[in-house]
């Protein structure tokens, strides 16, 4: 397809790309499981989760008209957004809220376009957000994070062959449904053991004067009801 116009870059765009066979789907949740589980790879693939997390509260403090003022990533995979505005009110509290459900919002939302079979669109808006989200880093491990991550999905979206970007493109957002679970469980245990006291959940609490338990068990069926819902449609069910 000639992307040298802008018909041409459109008509690649929004073009419908064939998905993997059904063994290779399963294979991409497979090693995406793998990416997961094991404590010490986790340490690693967990940073992917932390860009994604923090994206979320980027993102609902510009659309809640906060004033953004900068992201930063850390090499223990944490990671700080910070936003100015009212303290307090719906703009605060969908802010708190989106960290969480950033990850399995997005591999839900990743499966919703490829069951539509729009593999390109999904590495492009990929590629599209980590660079928006690239201009708010702060620090230069969060840099380096995030330039390293956007440089795989340019390799992929602009050099690999269609059959390798859908098992990319599945792979990545089967890590997001099931890489969402996982921190959640983790603040869970966190918070039963006296921990992570100024978590998400927790400013939330103070926030609505709901129970931080409340909120934590929001995230869990977020999470999970994404991962559920975005894996019927990548097993096409």
């Amino acid at each position: 397809m000639d992307i040298s116009t802008a018909s041409g870059l459109w008509d690649r765009l929004t073009g419908i790309q064939a998905a993997p066979d059904r063994w290779l789907v399963i294979a991409t949740g497979l090693v995406a499981i793998t990416a997961v589980t094991p404590r010490p790879v986790w340490r690693v693939s967990r940073n992917a989760i932390t860009i994604a997390h923090e994206g979320g509260h980027g993102l609902l403090a510009l659309l809640t008209r906060r004033k953004l003022e900068g992201i930063r990533l850390h090499s223990d995979t944490s990671g700080v957004t910070l936003s100015r505005g009212k303290p307090t009110g719906l703009g605060m509290i969908l802010t708190a809220a989106a960290g969480y459900t950033a990850p399995a919002l997005l591999g839900l939302g990743g499966a919703a376009l490829l069951s539509a079979h729009r593999i390109t669109l999904l590495l492009w808006a990929a590629t599209a957000l980590l660079l928006a989200m690239l201009v708010m880093i702060r620090n230069a491990y969060g840099v380096l994070t995030v330039v390293l991550t956007g440089a795989a999905f340019v390799l992929v979206s602009w050099l690999a062959p269609a059959d390798v970007q859908a098992v990319f493109a599945y792979g990545v957002v089967w890590f997001l449904l099931l890489g969402g679970v996982r921190p959640v469980f983790e603040l869970g245990a966190k918070r039963r053991h006296g921990g992570a006291p100024d978590s998400d959940a927790d400013q939330l609490g103070r926030l609505t004067h709901v129970h931080p338990v409340v909120w934590l068990l929001l995230f869990h069926v977020v999470a999970l009801c994404s991962l559920v819902g975005g894996g019927r449609w990548l097993l096409d069910l």
